[in-house]
């Protein structure tokens, strides 16, 4: 078993501070981090928090799984590895760059399914 915690369900506004007092109830945080969104800077709504020692740890599951904080009650687990998603850009066919999917030079279809071109 891990020390590091999944801790979702979390309302946009609670803060890492925040975490860090309430994971320390249950022993000693080296480690808090809320997961935002890459564009606007928001919370996505879980984090990760790691305890000195996997006891420590699962103290902290006893304690605060379904637990209510600012008005959400918390999902508290052992934390996964990253799953390995290929990369980044989604792969797919290759005729669908421009992203409009279409074999004719990228020219979008108008009207009826015509194409510009055949016109």
């Amino acid at each position: 078993m891990e020390n590091k915690l999944y801790v979702g369900n979390l309302s946009y506004s609670t803060t890492e501070a925040a975490l860090q007092t309430l994971f320390g109830q249950a022993g000693t945080v080296t480690s808090v981090q809320i997961i935002k969104d890459r564009d606007t800077g928001r919370s996505k709504g879980f984090a990760f928090v790691e305890l000195t020692t996997q006891e420590e740890a699962e103290k902290a599951i006893s304690m605060f799984n379904g637990r209510e904080v600012d008005g959400r009650a918390l999902t508290v687990n052992i934390a996964r590895p990253r799953e390995d998603r290929g990369g980044r850009g989604g792969g797919g066919d290759s005729s669908r760059r421009g992203g409009y999917g279409s074999s004719r030079g990228g020219r979008r279809q108008s009207g009826g399914g015509r194409d510009r071109s055949s016109w």
